[in-house]
């Protein structure tokens, strides 16, 4: 009885530490910008350096993302800040995208 009493615990433990860090919003915004730039850069509306531009923003977000969910609580203004910076990139993403640029052809 007591032996299952602390498995109960332990599993909501374990649950409500996994709801904490859990942030699937996030997910999903990351890859549908990892599906826009991929996109961009396939149909030359992203040229390379503005290609390079836009992962580097995403591998800045992971980041962010990865040490606020280090302690096991994504907190509010940890959020907030994350939200952020996927729209700042997002605008930067739109604005090269739809920029009189073009990708460079090989000869």
């Amino acid at each position: 009885m007591k032996h299952t009493i602390i498995v109960l615990l332990l599993m909501a433990f374990a649950g409500i530490a996994q709801a904490q860090t859990s942030t699937p919003r996030i997910d999903q915004r990351q890859q549908h910008q990892r599906d826009r730039i991929r996109q961009g850069a396939a149909s030359g509306e992203l040229t390379r350096r503005e290609t390079r531009h836009a992962v580097r923003d995403q591998r800045h977000i992971r980041h962010l993302e990865r040490k606020a969910k280090a302690d096991g609580t994504v907190t509010c203004r940890e959020r907030t800040r994350i939200h952020h910076e996927q729209n700042r990139a997002s605008r930067s993403l739109h604005r090269n995208k739809r920029d009189a640029q073009a990708k460079p052809r090989a000869w």
